[in-house]
């Protein structure tokens, strides 16, 4: 996720969070699978192709320490597998220290969102109906120091004892037994809060992100000190020396993983340690790893660094583009004036120059132009060509969208452009920092060609304005979501009402609000209550599986963008990486958005 500023990592872990405590955990009513991820849970001049391996001209070696820097570590919540919410601490679980079920190969594109075993034998047996799942767990797998001992079923279902629905018949087998059928549960089993963990551990530390400074390794790296962790009381521990949530992450080869027990096409645990360290000055870091002393940052790179390095022929083989799985887009509020007609938000739609938005955030290499809500990787090929509101080079056509505002009650004399007073002034949330300073001027031109009279307000922390209902704000261009797992109901969910809360709230539009619910839950709504709703088609799409699932959320997007029509997508997003000249072997991982850790490779004689 190396596009996402501060605020956006911010306001990610607290949209999700609580989305996670409340109402998201309704949607799909499997009472098991739900309780089981309840804690857990998603410009360049020249364009670079987007790919997910690369090097830097030598071989793939063994051995030696991938360095890492990063301008802030509000991308983690103390590390605590049961907590967290974003790309950078599920790469980190996944391939380096923590092994479930289920997990992904780490691959780019289609090839890296299939699941496959990990912990255990193989893919689990289903029952007919699709409600048991039934799992037999690998020989000889180990915790790390200090627990050292087989991993048993016992220490899956210690991360949520009290499901009655799993059941541990022996200590390799691991029954679910699930209350309805759920297409999507092997993709909730594979989220890393799902990885066994040790009672003899966990039991000191019940609390949210307690446990991150205490985490035992049950994959290929642990935290440096792991072995120096006294668990012989709880009142013995001291945080595992290997990890400061605020300042560094440092991993050294766990001595229990068996390679035997894992797949090389899973991990190759290329290196010998990992180091992850805080520091704030961006531009510095990048600096660094051109000369050879950090390997990667997560961190956003400059536009002069990403100019540099897709113009410069000697340094473009370490600038990695790879599909982010991720839409940028303009949201509108349904309640609220003049968004509440439906024509004006087509309007808009018609009439945005999204080529513009993109060139503000760095031109191609950021993203390919978002026609509909689900990225193009979420349902290949299904959506390829749709787009309901073209335009040339897609720089918005103005007499389109001038027809449709005609069709506007806001429209009084019929001559395409909003003229009643609820066209002027209309209240715009965006950003107080680049590429939004750059795209307001952008939205706001666009917006003026049909009268849509926009008063901007650039703020520092703008999700808590447009996630909190009762500031009824009508327009916002700050807003940005990506997948959790490769399945397009964690898109959807923005959009059942059910998701909708007074403060938190990620369903921007308040698609679905009904006037019971804005009293019942007081959400302080001031506006048109009378709001198409999609909820009953997510809910048929969440009981579909297969192909026909795939088709019916096509279905459900198109719908959202010609009947309902809450955002203007406008960036179907890309994820960036800068590597080192040390780095042999680059390799995205498509699950995570970040770098496959498990398949870098570092040469220690180009490392300064």
């Amino acid at each position: 996720m190396k596009q996402q500023s501060d605020e956006t990592i911010k306001h990610l872990k607290q949209e999700r969070g609580n989305m996670r405590k409340t109402k998201l955990l309704k949607l799909a009513g499997v009472v098991l699978a739900l309780t089981l991820l309840a804690a857990a849970c998603g410009g360049a001049e020249e364009a670079a192709e987007p790919s997910g391996t690369g090097d830097s001209g030598g071989e793939v070696t063994k051995g030696g320490t991938y360095r890492l820097e990063t301008d802030a570590f509000e991308w983690n919540a103390s590390l605590d597998p049961s907590g967290e919410y974003l790309g950078t601490a599920w790469a980190i679980y996944s391939n380096l220290t923590l092994r479930g079920l289920v997990t992904y190969p780490h691959l780019p594109g289609a090839e890296g969102q299939e699941i496959v075993p990990d912990l255990a034998e193989d893919m689990p047996e289903v029952s007919e109906d699709g409600l048991t799942y039934t799992f037999t767990l690998k020989d000889g797998v180990m915790f790390g120091p200090p627990v050292d001992r087989e991993i048993t079923s016992q220490d899956v279902k210690t991360v949520k004892d009290d499901v009655s629905g799993i059941e541990t018949p022996d200590d390799k087998t691991i029954i679910f037994h699930l209350t309805e059928e759920t297409p999507d549960f092997l993709f909730r089993l594979a989220m890393p809060a799902t990885a066994p963990i040790p009672e003899e551990v966990a039991k000191c530390w019940t609390k949210a992100g307690e446990y991150g400074r205490y985490s035992i390794s049950s994959g290929p790296y642990m935290y440096e000190g792991s072995a120096d962790l006294d668990i012989s009381s709880c009142d013995s521990m001291k945080p595992i020396a290997g990890f400061d949530p605020n300042q560094f992450v440092k991993l050294e080869r766990n001595p229990n993983y068996d390679p035997s027990t894992d797949s090389p096409e899973v991990r190759e645990n290329n290196i010998d340690a990992w180091e992850l360290e805080l520091n704030t000055n961006t531009q510095d870091i990048f600096d660094k790893i051109q000369a050879g002393q950090v390997e990667e940052a997560i961190a956003s790179p400059p536009k002069q660094v990403l100019r540099e390095y897709a113009t410069d022929p000697e340094l473009k083989p370490s600038l990695h583009a790879g599909t982010g799985d991720r839409t940028w887009y303009l949201t509108m509020n349904l309640t609220q004036p003049p968004f509440d007609d439906i024509h004006v938000r087509k309007a808009l739609n018609l009439v945005m120059d999204k080529d513009g938005l993109r060139t503000a955030w760095g031109g191609p290499i950021f993203g390919e132009i978002a026609n509909h809500i689900l990225p193009e990787t979420m349902l290949p090929g299904l959506l390829t060509d749709y787009n309901p509101y073209p335009s040339d080079n897609s720089t918005g056509d103005v007499e389109a969208a001038k027809e449709e505002m005609m069709q506007s009650k806001y429209d009084t004399d019929g001559d395409g452009v909003c003229d009643g007073p609820e066209c002027e002034g209309i209240l715009h949330i965006s950003r107080s920092t680049p590429p939004w300073t750059e795209m307001i001027p952008i939205i706001e031109d666009s917006a003026g060609k049909i009268g849509l009279d926009l008063t901007t307000r650039e703020l520092e922390d703008s999700y808590t304005a447009i996630q909190t209902t009762s500031k009824n704000v009508p327009f916002a261009s700050n807003a940005q979501w990506g997948k959790d797992y490769p399945d397009a109901s964690t898109f959807m969910v923005l959009f059942d009402s059910r998701s909708i809360l007074p403060t938190g709230n990620v369903n921007y539009s308040l698609v679905g609000v009904s006037p019971e619910q804005n009293t019942d839950e007081k959400l302080g709504v001031d506006g048109t209550l009378d709001v198409p709703s999609v909820d009953s088609r997510i809910d048929d799409c969440n009981a579909t599986a297969g192909d026909e699932r795939d088709q019916c959320w096509a279905d459900l997007d198109k719908y959202l963008m010609e009947e309902v029509v809450p955002w203007v997508p406008y960036l179907d997003a890309t994820n960036i990486d800068i590597t080192g000249p040390a780095v042999t072997q680059y390799v995205f991982d498509q699950f995570a958005g970040e770098p496959a850790w498990s398949k870098v490779a570092v040469d220690e004689s180009a490392q300064e």
